[in-house]
């Protein structure tokens, strides 16, 4: 997808899981090409990509949840793991 609007809707492709990591204590990303660690911000994000929320809602959910998120931020964190191909646009 070239344009990430607030009405896009991700979603994690097909292969890709993410799940906690109970030895390092942090969430990791597995998919079939190798494994990321994302940071915190970025894994409030993935945890929000369900393929029926758009961008507008995950901005709201993480708006409720902590202070000062901005749209530009959520957009560019989408947009390195849409160009990572880690997730896909319903």
């Amino acid at each position: 997808m070239d344009t990430i609007t607030a009405a896009s809707v991700p979603k994690l492709r097909v292969g890709v899981r993410l799940t906690f990591d109970h030895v390092r204590g942090v969430h990791v990303l597995l998919f079939p090409e190798g494994v990321l660690v994302p940071n915190p911000t970025a894994t409030a994000v993935l945890e929000l990509c369900d393929g029926a929320t758009p961008v507008s809602g995950i901005i709201t959910s993480l708006s409720h949840r902590y202070r000062g998120v901005r749209e530009d931020d959520v957009l560019a964190v989408l947009a390195r793991f849409g160009q990572r191909r880690v997730i896909e646009w319903t």
